[in-house]
């Protein structure tokens, strides 16, 4: 049985960890290296750090910041925020990354994902999607959750697996910050229709948010999460617990 991954992430704006609810009022939490380095030595299996305004700024993400994160932290280290190019590709990977997420970039140009994995491997390409209902439909939206594409989020999921993402972030913009538990029903419709690892990611709450997750949906590889832990409301040694006691199979 494949091991479920805990994965923390760094939401950063203006090189602090920031934290808000449906992807609004957000707040100041910490320094990304001192988390970075708290999650490295405490149980996180991976980190993803998303510069969150780098696309709605139009601006280049922040590498400085991002390299020290990089140097501090002992385990995968996901980057995306302002990925628009080949170019920015290879820059946030030089800078330490061993993957790149992209969102708004694949958006604009859904080449960008079969170049990037082409040229770099499938493993390598994370598309990340912002997903709200709209009229009872799963929408795509794009800057930070801000503009409704008016493309349908299964549809464009499918579509970039076949040009070659190697892994899905499904973020639910209905249960972001709310904490009241993933959105199995938008989790199960993506996990339907794709092969590659799927990442859960908006609504954990508590502990047995991560357990229901895994029990129900089998078939999602991961659960990510930022105010819970951050806060200290769940520690990840005590989550990993918890699941094994469950038969949920995780990295000790």
């Amino acid at each position: 049985m494949i091991t479920k991954r805990i994965i923390p992430c760094l939401d950063v704006r203006d090189g602090r960890v920031v934290k808000g609810v449906n992807f609004e009022g957000l707040a100041d939490v910490s320094s990304p290296v001192e988390l970075g380095k708290y999650y490295s030595a405490h149980g996180a299996d991976e980190l993803v750090f998303y510069d969150i305004t780098a696309s709605a700024e139009g601006r280049g993400l922040f590498t400085d910041i991002l390299r020290e994160v990089a140097r501090n932290i002992f385990i995968p280290l996901t980057v995306g925020g302002g990925i628009n190019t080949l170019e920015d590709f290879d820059r946030v990977l030089k800078c330490g990354a061993d993957k790149v997420s992209v969102n708004s970039g694949a958006i604009r140009n859904p080449q960008l994902v079969a170049d990037a994995a082409k040229k770099y491997g499938d493993q390598c390409v994370v598309l990340s999607v912002d997903v709200k209902r709209v009229d009872g439909k799963f929408m795509v939206f794009a800057r930070g959750g801000r503009e409704n594409t008016g493309m349908d989020a299964l549809e464009w999921i499918t579509r970039c697996e076949k040009m070659g993402a190697g892994e899905i972030v499904v973020n639910s913009i209905d249960t972001d910050g709310v904490k009241k538990g993933f959105d199995l029903e938008l989790l199960e419709a993506v996990c339907e229709r794709v092969s590659v690892p799927v990442i859960a990611s908006g609504g954990a709450g508590c502990i047995e948010d991560f357990v229901t997750l895994f029990q129900r949906l089998p078939k999602v590889d991961a659960g990510l999460a930022a105010s819970i832990f951050h806060f200290g409301e769940v520690g990840i040694e005590d989550l990993k617990a918890v699941l094994t006691e469950k038969g949920v199979v995780v990295r000790k």
